[in-house]
């Protein structure tokens, strides 16, 4: 079974913001299914894709809490985790898939590496840009009508990348999408 996870932050103020890419993904991939709800994530279980998607609804720096009660309960592996989320090192248009690494300053995979004691999550970085005055603002800020338009691209690229997830090899993944 596979765990793809979107992360975000729960409630309508947060809605569209850029902090909420992850969620985002996993809306539009699934297309307006309903999600259930369990250890504070909303889910879905996907039997023919063998696949979880997860939302996690805790607030981002606590997304690691949700996503170690899906593992532990479903015993997924850590090679079997998918990780989308929001990334400012990168402008608005660029997706960077990795096999690891750090945190690299996001608190909410910060939270999963901890609680998981791994850094070895794969993961689908979605650049947000960034701008030079306050981070929290900008990242729960609102995306603009022209970023929407390029973010709608991005989300169904992402969507394509989702699907190959569930078939391809990761590396094979990587170099296709790279």
């Amino acid at each position: 079974m596979k765990l793809i996870v979107g992360l975000g932050n729960p409630g309508l103020e947060y809605e569209n913001t850029r902090h909420n890419v992850g969620f985002m993904a996993i809306n539009k991939y699934l297309n307006n299914v309903s999600f259930k709800t369990k250890f504070d994530g909303e889910y879905y279980i996907d039997n023919e894709k063998n696949a979880i998607f997860l939302k996690p609804m805790k607030y981002m720096n606590l997304s690691g809490e949700v996503v170690k009660k899906f593992v532990d309960y479903y015993k997924i592996t850590v090679d079997d985790i998918l990780i989308i989320y929001d990334d400012m090192a990168f402008e608005l248009g660029t997706i960077k898939i990795k096999p690891d690494g750090s945190y690299g300053g996001h608190n909410g995979i910060k939270n999963i590496i901890d609680l998981l004691d791994n850094n070895k999550i794969k993961r689908v970085r979605i650049g947000i840009g960034r701008n030079s005055y306050n981070m929290k603002d900008y990242v729960l800020g609102r995306f603009s009508k022209k970023e929407l338009l390029i973010l709608d691209d991005v989300m169904q690229k992402v969507v394509n990348i989702i699907d190959d997830y569930l078939k391809l090899d990761f590396d094979k993944l990587m170099n296709k999408y790279n």
